[in-house]
C-alpha cells in the first residue's frame, strides 16, 4: 500500500497474474468510526484462440436462405465480431445481408455474386488488442437451370435435376424461432430486440408495442431496421413487442414479451451523514427499490448491526434506523446495504454526536453592492450542534426580518427579491442554539443602475467627412464606470482617425472601410448598459445627397390567376438615395375582415415580383410598401379584388382536449378555425368519441361553430378518446388524430390507511399512510393532505388549544414530514387524499404528545432596587414553558466605557424563584445579565438586560476638577514659560553660529582677489538673508550671480559685527560689510535696500573667475 495513502498497488510482474483474482475491499480506520468501500472485483483479460476446425465449403441453391455461422471463443470481456474478406475489407451489409447480435452472418436470400471463398469472421478483445480470425468459409451458389442445360447433352436429354430455382415466398423468421419470445432487461440498460426473416423477395421488417407506444426519445432501429433498441431501459419498456415481416407474398409475426428487472437503486438518494446534539432525536434512512424489492442490511462500524454493542437510543426498523435522545460517544458510522439477485448498493454515513456552540462561517463585515431592483442574497453559513437558528435584524433591531420584502433560507440567507435603496444599511444575523450566541454582520449597499440616457443613432455620412456617436450615461456616483466601444461586435481598429471621448466616439475623415455597426457599452464592477448605432458611408457628392424613405410602389398587376395562386407585379418609387432592401405585401380579406391588413410575405429589394399562395374563400385585396435603410414607404395603392373559390377545410381544429366539470360529463374542448382557415361558408365541426377501451364504437355528433361540446351520463373518471373535424359546405377535412382525455372527477370515497405518526424530536414528527387505490380516488391524484392542531399543552398552566393547521403534499407521497411543532404538547391528526375535485373522507383521527424541549426565554427582565454594590432582577417565566421548568441559569459580567466585556459569573436559580438579589458588585459599574430557563431537555434562550449600580458620594466628591486648582494652573505657566526660552535660546544659536559664517569666511580669505566685489564700484553685492530659498548644492543660478529675494523672517542684523550697523526706516541694512560706518551710496542710489548677501558674493566670484 502506498504511504498515507488508501491506495493499493499490486506488482503482477513477479507473479501469474490469476493469483490476484478475487474480491477486494477497503477498510478505513479512525477514532469516531469505521467506513468500508464497495466490493473491487479484479479479473485477468483473456483472449483465447479460436479452436482449429475444418470448415465445409457451402454449395447452395440459388434464391435459398444462408446462415454463416461465426461462434468466436468465449472471452473477458466479449470480443467485438465483424466480417471481412482476405484483403481485410468488411463485407458489404444490406437488407437481405446482414450480421446478428452474436456475430453470424445470415442471407435472407442467396444470389449468384455471393459465391466467394473469403467470409473470415474476425473477433476483437479490447483490452488484450488483438484481433483473432477464424478460418475462411466458402460459399458456392449454384444456377440450376445452367446445370441442367449441361448435364442433359451426357444423359440423352434427361432433367437431371428436377427441382425449379427456388421460388418467390412469404417471409418466416430465421430468428428467433416459433411465434414468441421473452427477454428480460436490466433497468437503465439497453433493451436490443432481434428479428431476421427469409424470403424471396426480401422482406422488410417493422416494430411495434402491443401494449403501448415505443418511446421515440430512448428508441432507435439498427441493421436495416432487424434491431430494436431501447437505451435506458426503465419499468415502463415492460412488455409485448410485435415484430412484422413483410413482403409482396405474405407477412409474418413474432412476439417478444419483455420483463424489466432492477437491481436496486436510491430513491431519494444514499443516506446522509447526521450531526446530532446530545439529547436530540433523528432517523437515519435508507431507502432503495428494485426488482425483485432488495433487503437492507445494516452495519455499524464495519460489523453487523445485531453483533455490535447495544445502544438503548438506537432502534432498527427495515430501511430506517431511529435515533432517540442521543448521548456523547455514541459516534459511529452506519454502512447500508441493499441487494437483491442483481446487484447491490452500499452507502456510509458518519453519525456524530457533538456538543458545538453557533459558529457563523460566512466573513465578518462583509460588504455586498447591489443594483436596484435587482435581487440581494445575503449569506449566513453557520455550524453548530444543535443546529444553530439564524435570526436577521437590521440597524436599530427593533425586530427580525422575517416578513415581506424578506425571505428568510432555510440555510440562513437572507433574500430581498427586489432590492430598493432604502434597504441599505447594516444587517446582524444571529446564530443560537441552546449552548450560545453568535452575531456577524455585513452591509447592504444597493446602486443606481448603469443607464445610456442618449444612445447612438444610425448615422449616413459621405466619405472624408465627419461622423459623430453620442452615448450619455447616468450611473451610480459611488461605481467607477468604464466606456468600451466596438464595431462590429469587435475591437475599434487601431486608427488615431477614430477619437473616443469621455460620452462620445468621433470619426474623421470617414473613409468606406469605416461603415458598420459601432456599440458602446458602459461597464461598472455590478453591471452595465449598452446600446449600437449603424454607419452607412456613401460616396462624396455635391451638392450633399438627401436621404428619405422611399415613394410606395405603383402600377400593381395581377396576372396568372389560379385557384391557389396568382402574381402580383409593381413598379418601385423612387429610393431616395438609399437602395430599397425588401418589399413588404400586404392583404386584406373584404368578406371576413373588411379595413384589416395583414402581412402575406416579403420579398427581396431586386424583385418586383412575386408568386402569391391563395386560401380558399377570400376576397384578396393587396398592397406593397418598400423598405431602405430609412424607413418603411407609404403604403402603394390597392390591387384590384381577387376572389377564391370556396373549398373542404384542409386542417382540423387542434388544441383538443377532454376533461369534465361534472362527475358524469365529458367536455370535449378544441381551437376553432379562423376565416381564413375555414376555406368556405357553413364552417362547423365533427366531434367524435369512445372510451378508450377494445372494441368501442365512435360517438360523433355535429357540432355548430363552436369551440366545446359536452357529452353527458359518462361514467365517473374514464379515459376517452377524441376527435374533432373541420366541416364546411363544401366537404370535411382530413382524418383527424386522436386526443385523450378523462371524464370528470368526483371527490374520492376512501382515506388512507395505516396512518401512524413517528416522533423524532420535540418539534418534528413524520407521518406515514398507505396510498389509496387509483380506482377508489375517482380522479386525478394530486396529492395527500394532512390536518392536524395542538390539542393542548401537557403543562398544567396553560389551557386547552386548537390550533388548526393543514399540510398539502402534492404528488403520490406515502409519508412527510410535521415540522413547527410545540414540544411538550398533545397533537390531534388525519390524513386525506385529494384530487382535481376535492378532498376524500378523512382517517381516523390519531394522538401523539411531543416530548419536552427546551423553554422559551423569560418573558420579561427587570432590574429593581440599585445600590452601590447590588441590585435585584426580576424576570416572569417563559411564555413557551416546552416542558417542566428545573429551573434558571442566571449569568452576568462587568461592560467598561469601551464596551469590553469583563469575567462571566454564573448562578443557578430554582425554578419557583422569580427574583434574585446580587451582592458584593462594584459602585458606579454597568452589567450585563442574561437569564434562561432549563428543561429535562437543556436550557433555551436566554433574555439580557443591563443596569448600572449607583455611584458613591464619598467618593464622588473627592473627585473634583482638576483643571480648576491653583497648583495645577501655575505649574502648567511654568512649564511654558520654560518651553518659550528654550525656544528662544535655539533661535539665537541657530543665527549666530549657524548656517552663514560670514566673519570667519572673510577672515579665511584674506587676498583681495578673492573678496566678492562688484566690478563697477568694487563694493560688496547685495545678498539675501532667505536661507531657506537659497540655491541647493548643484542647483543653477541666474548668470549675474544673484539670487531673486523673498520673504524672511530672520533679522540682518546678526550678519554685522556688533552694533554698528545702520538701518533705514524700513529696518534694510544699509552699511557696507567692512566692518565700517561709513555710508557710501552707490551710483544707482539706493534704488535697492537689500544689504549685501555671502551668497551673492560668493556667486559673483564664481562668475568672476
Amino acid at each position: 500500500m502506498e504511504p498515507h495513502t488508501g491506495t493499493l498497488v499490486v506488482d503482477i510482474s513477479r507473479a501469474k497474474a490469476e493469483h490476484y483474482e478475487c474480491v477486494y475491499q477497503c477498510t478505513a480506520r479512525n477514532k469516531h468510526g469505521t467506513a468500508v468501500s464497495n466490493n473491487i472485483v479484479v479479473q485477468q483479460s483473456r483472449s483465447p484462440l479460436w479452436s482449429k476446425e475444418t470448415i465445409k465449403p457451402f454449395v447452395i441453391q440459388e434464391g435459398v436462405s444462408l446462415v454463416l455461422p461465426c461462434r468466436p471463443p468465449a472471452g473477458l470481456p466479449p470480443p467485438i465480431i465483424f466480417w471481412m474478406d482476405d484483403n481485410f475489407q468488411r463485407l458489404p451489409q444490406s437488407r437481405r445481408v446482414s450480421q446478428s447480435l452474436n456475430g453470424d452472418l445470415y442471407f435472407s436470400s442467396v444470389l449468384r455474386e455471393d459465391s466467394r471463398n473469403d467470409y473470415i469472421c474476425y473477433a476483437r478483445f479490447l483490452y488484450t488488442q488483438t484481433i483473432q480470425q477464424k478460418q475462411p468459409i466458402t460459399v458456392t451458389v449454384l444456377n440450376l437451370d445452367a446445370i441442367n442445360d449441361t448435364m442433359a447433352a451426357f444423359y440423352n436429354d434427361t432433367d437431371l435435376f428436377s427441382e425449379d430455382p427456388a421460388d418467390e415466398r412469404k417471409p418466416t423468421f430465421l430468428i428467433p424461432s416459433g411465434p414468441s419470445s421473452s427477454k428480460m432487461v436490466l433497468r437503465g440498460q439497453v433493451l436490443e430486440m432481434e428479428c431476421i426473416a427469409e424470403g424471396l423477395p426480401t422482406p422488410d421488417i417493422s416494430w411495434t408495442k402491443v401494449s403501448g407506444d415505443l418511446p421515440a426519445k430512448r428508441t432507435s432501429f439498427l441493421h436495416y431496421q432487424k434491431t430494436l433498441q431501447i437505451v435506458d431501459a426503465s419499468e415502463s419498456d415492460a412488455g409485448d413487442y410485435r415484430c412484422t415481416s413483410r413482403n409482396p407474398l405474405g407477412s409474418v409475426h413474432h412476439t417478444i414479451h419483455v420483463t424489466v428487472k432492477a437491481a436496486p437503486y436510491w430513491i431519494s438518494g444514499a443516506p446522509r451523514n447526521l450531526v446530532l446534539a446530545p439529547g436530540e432525536s433523528s432517523v437515519l434512512t435508507c431507502r432503495a427499490s428494485g426488482t425483485p424489492k432488495p433487503s437492507v442490511s445494516w452495519s455499524m462500524n464495519g460489523v453487523p448491526i445485531e453483533n455490535s454493542p447495544k445502544d438503548l437510543s438506537r432502534k432498527v426498523e427495515d430501511d430506517t434506523i431511529i435515533f432517540t435522545d442521543v448521548q456523547t460517544g455514541s459516534s459511529a458510522v452506519y454502512q447500508c446495504n441493499v441487494s437483491n439477485d442483481f446487484g447491490y448498493l452500499l452507502s456510509n454515513a458518519f453519525v456524530n454526536v457533538l456538543s458545538e456552540p453557533p459558529r457563523v462561517l460566512t466573513q465578518a463585515n462583509k460588504v455586498y453592492q447591489i443594483i436596484k431592483n435587482h435581487q440581494a442574497l445575503m449569506d449566513c453559513a453557520s455550524f453548530g450542534s444543535p443546529i444553530p437558528k439564524i435570526t436577521w435584524f437590521k440597524d436599530s433591531r427593533s425586530s427580525t426580518l422575517d416578513g415581506d420584502p424578506y425571505i428568510l433560507h432555510d440555510n440562513g440567507t437572507l433574500e430581498i427579491h427586489v432590492a430598493q435603496a432604502h434597504n441599505s444599511g447594516k444587517y446582524t444575523c444571529v446564530a443560537r442554539n441552546i449552548l450560545g450566541i453568535y452575531e456577524n454582520h455585513i452591509y447592504l449597499e444597493v446602486k443606481e443602475p448603469t443607464r445610456i440616457l442618449k444612445q447612438p443613432e444610425y448615422k449616413v455620412v459621405q466619405m472624408g467627412r465627419s461622423v459623430v456617436f453620442e452615448c450619455k450615461v447616468k450611473h451610480d456616483p459611488s461605481l467607477i464606470p468604464t466606456m468600451t466601444w466596438l464595431k462590429d461586435d469587435g475591437e475599434l481598429p487601431d486608427d488615431e482617425r477614430l477619437i473616443v471621448g469621455s460620452d462620445s466616439l468621433t470619426i474623421i475623415d470617414v473613409t468606406e472601410s469605416d461603415a458598420g455597426v459601432y456599440t458602446c457599452i458602459m461597464n461598472t464592477t455590478l453591471d452595465h448598459d449598452s446600446a449600437s448605432a449603424e454607419l452607412t458611408v456613401v460616396e462624396a457628392t455635391t451638392p450633399a445627397v438627401v436621404y428619405d424613405r422611399p415613394d410606395p410602389p405603383t402600377d400593381l398587376e395581377l396576372t396568372d390567376h389560379k385557384k391557389r395562386s396568382v402574381q402580383l407585379t409593381w413598379i418601385p418609387g423612387d429610393e431616395h438615395n438609399s437602395p430599397i432592401q425588401k418589399f413588404l405585401i400586404q392583404y386584406e380579406d373584404s368578406l371576413h375582415h373588411r379595413g384589416h391588413w395583414h402581412n402575406l410575405t416579403e420579398v427581396p429589394g431586386t424583385r418586383t415580383t412575386a408568386h402569391l399562395k391563395l386560401s380558399p374563400y377570400i376576397h384578396y385585396t393587396f398592397r406593397v410598401l418598400a423598405l431602405n435603410a430609412v424607413d418603411f414607404s407609404r403604403p402603394s395603392f390597392p390591387s384590384r379584388m381577387v376572389k377564391t373559390e370556396p373549398a373542404a377545410p384542409d386542417e382540423n381544429p387542434t388544441g383538443v382536449q377532454g376533461f369534465g366539470t361534472e362527475h358524469d360529463n365529458l367536455v370535449i374542448s378544441w381551437k376553432p378555425l379562423s376565416g381564413l382557415q375555414s376555406n368556405g361558408p357553413g364552417l362547423h365541426y365533427k366531434v367524435m368519441w369512445r372510451q378508450k377501451v377494445v372494441d368501442s364504437d365512435w360517438t360523433a355528433v355535429t357540432v355548430a361553430n363552436n369551440s366545446k361540446f359536452v357529452v353527458s351520463g359518462t361514467p365517473t373518471f374514464v379515459p376517452y378518446e377524441l376527435k374533432v373535424q373541420a366541416v364546411n359546405n363544401h366537404g370535411a377535412g382530413p382524418e383527424p388524430a386522436i386526443a385523450h382525455g378523462y371524464s370528470g372527477e368526483d371527490l374520492p370515497v376512501a382515506a388512507p390507511e395505516n396512518v401512524q405518526a413517528v416522533l423524532l424530536n420535540s418539534t418534528l414528527a413524520e407521518v406515514h399512510w398507505d396510498p389509496v387505490p387509483s380506482k377508489l380516488i375517482r380522479g386525478h391524484l394530486k396529492g395527500y393532505k394532512v390536518y392536524y392542531w395542538r390539542e393542548h399543552s401537557l403543562h398544567k398552566h396553560n389551557p386547552h388549544l386548537m390550533e388548526n393547521q393543514i399540510l398539502t403534499f402534492s404528488g403520490n407521497h406515502t409519508h412527510r414530514m410535521l415540522p413547527g411543532l410545540h414540544p411538550f404538547s398533545r397533537y390531534s391528526f388525519n390524513v386525506r387524499v385529494y384530487n382535481g375535485k376535492g378532498e376524500g373522507p378523512p382517517s381516523p383521527t390519531l394522538r401523539f404528545d411531543t416530548p419536552e424541549g427546551v423553554p422559551g426565554a423569560p418573558t420579561s427582565l427587570v432590574v429593581t432596587n440599585p445600590n452601590l454594590d447590588s441590585l435585584t432582577l426580576e424576570w416572569s417565566p417563559p411564555h413557551d414553558r416546552n416542558g417542566r421548568i428545573t429551573g434558571y441559569t442566571l449569568k452576568y459580567q462587568p461592560v467598561n466605557n469601551s464596551n469590553e466585556l469583563g469575567p462571566v459569573e454564573e448562578l443557578a436559580l430554582p425554578a419557583n424563584e422569580t427574583s434574585v438579589t446580587l451582592l458584593n458588585l462594584k459602585y458606579s459599574t454597568r452589567y450585563k445579565f442574561y437569564l434562561n430557563a432549563k428543561t429535562v431537555r437543556g436550557a433555551g434562550l436566554a433574555i439580557s438586560q443591563e443596569a448600572v449600580t449607583i455611584v458613591d458620594e464619598a467618593v464622588a466628591s473627592r473627585q473634583v476638577d482638576i483643571a480648576t486648582q491653583g497648583w495645577f494652573i501655575g505649574l502648567m505657566c511654568a512649564i511654558a514659560l520654560l518651553i518659550l526660552i528654550l525656544l528662544i535660546i535655539c533661535f539665537i544659536q541657530r543665527n549666530k553660529g549657524g548656517k552663514y559664517p560670514v566673519k570667519e569666511k572673510e577672515d579665511a580669505h584674506t587676498d583681495p582677489e578673492f573678496q566678492p566685489m562688484k566690478d563697477d564700484d568694487c563694493t560688496f553685492g547685495e545678498y539675501s538673508d532667505n536661507e531657506d530659498h537659497k540655491p541647493l548644492k548643484g542647483s543653477r543660478t541666474p548668470s549675474n550671480g544673484t539670487v531673486k529675494r523673498d520673504d524672511s523672517d530672520d533679522s540682518l542684523v546678526d550678519y554685522g559685527e556688533g552694533g554698528d550697523g545702520q538701518f533705514n526706516e524700513d529696518g534694510s541694512f544699509i552699511g557696507q560689510y567692512s566692518g565700517k560706518s561709513a555710508i557710501r551710496e552707490t551710483a544707482e542710489g539706493h534704488e535697492s535696500s537689500e544689504a549685501p548677501s555671502p551668497i551673492n558674493a560668493m556667486n559673483s566670484l564664481n562668475s568672476f573667475v
